[in-house]
């Protein structure tokens, strides 16, 4: 049973629909492996939980 994990920003439900279906779709192809066989795990993170060199990204999105 092969595993994709993201690890990513808030996403609606739609999007992550979309990612598991295009993600478990390509590695199939590129594998040779059945889609079915797949396990997506999205693991959403806050903006306040994801730092980017020095500054969480809440901060660094803050001042645009």
């Amino acid at each position: 049973m092969p595993v994709i994990t993201i690890d990513a920003g808030k996403m609606s439900k739609e999007q992550k629909a979309t990612l598991v279906k295009e993600l478990a779709t390509k590695a199939s192809e590129t594998l040779n492996i059945p889609v079915e066989a797949f396990v997506t795990i999205i693991r959403e993170n806050d903006m306040d939980n994801i730092g980017n060199g020095t500054q969480l990204l809440a901060e660094k999105y803050e001042k645009r």
